[in-house]
Formats: structure tokens, C-alpha cells, sequence
């Protein structure tokens, strides 16, 4: 009895933190560049006294799921959207680089090149890119970006640098806390060329939001059909408390 009870209190456990991640991927379906948090399970060792071979199934985090999003056209300068795969380089809030998709651009008030959340872009150099006052911003299919002058009068253009665009294998990245992506040893990552941006669109999240309800839908029915074997399994050992009762 207690057995029964054990392995559907470790299924629904289980079944919890699917939902929990499910949720998370669900909620962020309209998020730029968002990539689905994928979930496995696992057999992990059950800690505690006993014999060591006891082994119970986690449900962890495996990764993300790679594959590019959709591209949306928005006609706005500063949005850019990377083309098949890659990253744009941003500096975290540890002083870190740190990668994203998420191209929705903007310029702050000490005229940084940033990302919607304040994350600085990074450049080749890993310096971050400053737009001068009275200018708008061009980013080209290679990560070059110019500052255009808005006087019609004056015709200079500046070169501000070149974004720094990478493209490591997915499995040497892990997702942080922020949601920034990074290298798993720390380092940072090499530029790759290939790379290249779209310019005036964005990357739509990858979560398709229909077989992510249904997956939620099927990891609640999962979970109460545990909670109905442990109400069995209660259940059972009552009728067994009272025959025992009545001998």
C-alpha cells in the first residue's frame, strides 16, 4: 500500500514541474525570440537510508528547443531578427556577454544601443555601440551598424561598429536565470560571419501554442489520475483496517 501511494506522490511531483514548465513556455508564446525549455525524464538516486540501487524518475530540464521562429515584418529600424540560426551578443548584469534573439531594439537616454529589457548590445570589440544625439540607426544584413544624420542638410554617416553575431552548437549553451543564453564554461563565444540579420522584422517565439495546451491538458489529466491512485490506495487500506477490526 504504501508503495502505491509512494510512486504516484513521485509521479504527481513530477507531473508538477512539467506543468510548471509548460506554463512557462505557454505564457511566453508571444515573446520575441523565446525558445521552449524542453523536459525529460530521468532516473535519479534516492537519497536517504536504504540500499543505494533505489532509483526514482525526476522530471529536469534537457534544453531548448533550437529551431528557429517565424520573422514578422514591423518596418522599424531597430528591430532585427536573426536569420536561420545564431545570436546577437548583449552584455548581462554581471558585466558578462551574455546571447539573445530577441532583436526588439531601442536607443537609451545615454544613447546606448540596447535591447527592449536595457541589455546592452555588444560589438565585435565587446564594447558596447553609443549612437550620437541627432542621429538614427541603420543595422545592416551583417551586424554593421551606421548612424544617419537627421538634419537633411547634412549628408555624413557614421560607422558606430559591427554587432558581435554568433552561433554555437545549441548543446554548449544553457539558459540563465534573465534568460540571457551563454556558453556552459563561461567563455564567451567566437563571431561567426555567416550569421546575418534581417532588418525592420523580429523573430516570433518558437512555442507552438496549440500542442502546448495540449500538453498541459494531458499533464493535468496525468496528475489527477495519481491523485485518484493514492485516494485507491487510501481507500484500500481502510476496508483492510476494518476487516482486520472485525477478526
Amino acid at each position: 500500500m504504501d508503495k502505491m501511494i509512494y510512486l504516484a506522490a513521485q509521479a504527481a511531483k513530477s507531473l508538477m514541474a512539467r506543468q510548471d514548465n509548460v506554463a512557462n513556455n505557454l505564457a511566453n508564446v508571444g515573446t520575441p525570440g523565446f525558445r521552449a525549455q524542453m523536459m525529460a525524464l530521468r532516473s535519479a538516486p534516492v537519497q536517504g537510508p536504504g540500499q543505494k540501487v533505489r532509483e526514482v524518475g525526476a522530471e529536469t530540464v534537457t534544453g531548448f528547443d533550437a529551431k528557429a521562429g517565424g520573422i514578422n515584418t514591423t518596418g522599424r529600424e531597430l528591430d532585427i531578427a536573426i536569420e536561420g540560426s545564431g545570436w546577437l551578443s548583449v552584455e548581462g548584469a554581471n558585466g558578462q556577454e551574455a546571447y539573445t534573439r530577441a532583436g526588439h531594439l531601442q536607443v537609451n537616454s545615454n544613447g546606448e544601443l540596447v535591447t527592449s529589457d536595457g541589455k546592452a548590445v555588444l560589438s565585435d570589440a565587446g564594447a558596447r555601440l553609443e549612437v550620437p544625439p541627432a542621429h538614427r540607426v541603420q543595422i545592416e544584413g551583417d551586424g554593421t551598424v551606421s548612424a544617419l544624420p537627421l538634419d537633411p542638410k547634412n549628408k555624413a554617416v557614421q560607422a558606430l561598429g559591427r554587432i558581435k553575431l554568433v552561433d554555437p552548437e545549441p548543446q554548449q549553451m544553457v539558459r540563465g536565470d534573465d534568460g540571457l543564453f551563454r556558453m556552459k564554461g563561461g567563455q564567451a563565444a567566437e563571431r561567426n560571419e555567416r550569421v546575418r540579420v534581417a532588418s525592420g522584422a523580429l523573430e516570433t517565439s518558437n512555442v507552438n501554442a496549440a500542442e502546448t495546451m495540449v500538453q498541459m491538458i494531458s499533464a493535468a489529466k496525468q496528475f489527477e489520475a495519481n491523485l485518484k491512485v493514492i485516494t485507491t490506495a487510501e481507500q484500500n487500506a481502510q476496508s483492510a483496517r476494518s476487516l482486520l477490526s472485525l477478526n
